[in-house]
């Protein structure tokens, strides 16, 4: 056996991190959902007030607060947490007629959150 068939990533390398944490794919996948889920305005609205002075700390990580920002100061996982919190899609009482809880619980957390924001009071 050589060393390749112990190792399953054998063409991995080991270099110096680089000095942002995203590319244009991880930009565009993120935008995408953004307009998909909120609309042009309202994810542009929301996006540039993630972890900005006088805006809201991103709920999905622990992004440090520079004291000069730019105006992509979140990741892409980030921009995924804040476009299913401010998704206009919603979850009204006849989801809940047509999904009994039983149902729900065998769901995955993604799956819920893509069915929208409960918005009604019962």
């Amino acid at each position: 056996m050589t060393d390749s068939d112990h190792n399953p990533e054998p063409a991995l390398k080991v270099r110096n991190p680089q000095d942002h944490a995203a590319g244009l794919k991880a930009v565009t996948i993120a935008l995408t959902g953004a307009v998909r889920d909120m609309g042009l305005m309202r994810a542009a609205r929301t996006l540039t007030q993630v972890n900005q002075k006088g805006g809201f700390d991103c709920q999905g990580c622990a992004w440090p607060d520079p004291e000069h920002r730019h105006s992509g100061e979140f990741c892409e996982n980030g921009a995924k947490a804040v476009t299913e919190e401010a998704t206009k899609q919603r979850v009204t009482r006849e989801f809940f007629a047509s999904h009994p809880v039983e149902v729900l619980e065998s769901k995955t957390d993604y799956w819920l959150g893509r069915q929208g924001r409960l918005t009604e009071r019962w």
